[in-house]
């Protein structure tokens, strides 16, 4: 009677399970797979920071998340759209190194129905009066007495629209590393043209 193969060693089995923890992260508020760490710039000036996971599109190999339109961030993809986006959950035992292309929305369709889904609460982030990284001479949120104590409307909130933006990102590969008591397991999901698969040693 032969052995049945674990998950982690079978290529379609581990496809599956990074994009159900991909699509689970853009619903589920507590998983670890949620906040992933968004690194661009380019080779004199690299950047890092966490973002929250909006979307994960295995059709279209897609993940994208909202930003400031006023971030520092904004320019450095302009100038340089390529990223590398890396997530790991403790509970699951799995990193995920994402190399990806950015695209940066601003007042369009993407926007637009981003924006619809993004409760007003949320939307705070966008009504801070200077942009992301300001200099201030004083501790601040950046936002007036009005939204800092969340005394706002839906309608009141929709002025944030204007500096509100969605990266998209065209996922080139992915890079999933598996940390397993009898072995690690690692392999590569090169997603540049056709699909392909590679066992590489952890």
């Amino acid at each position: 009677m032969s052995k049945a193969i674990s998950y982690y060693e079978n290529s379609k089995e581990i496809e599956k399970k990074i994009w159900k923890l991909l699509t689970n992260a853009v619903r589920d508020r507590s998983s670890e797979f949620r906040t992933p760490v968004f690194i661009c710039g380019n080779e004199n000036d690299l950047d890092g920071r966490v973002v929250v996971l909006r979307k994960a599109d295995q059709q279209n190999n897609l993940i994208q998340y909202h930003s400031d339109i006023r971030s520092s961030k904004i320019e450095k993809i302009k100038k340089n759209p390529n990223c590398s986006i890396l997530f790991y959950g403790k509970e699951e035992k799995i990193q995920l190194r994402v190399k990806a292309e950015c695209g940066v929305n601003y007042n369009n369709d993407v926007t637009k129905e981003s924006w619809k889904k993004t409760g007003h609460i949320s939307r705070k982030c966008y009504l801070v009066t200077h942009g992301p990284g300001t200099v201030s001479s004083k501790p601040t949120s950046g936002l007036n007495n009005k939204f800092d104590n969340f005394d706002f409307t839906k309608e009141e909130s929709e002025a944030g629209y204007k500096n509100f933006c969605v990266i998209k990102c065209k996922i080139k590969s992915i890079e999933w590393l598996y940390l397993a008591a009898k072995g690690h397991r690692r392999a590569l999901i090169d997603l540049n043209g056709s699909k392909k698969f590679t066992w590489l040693v952890p």
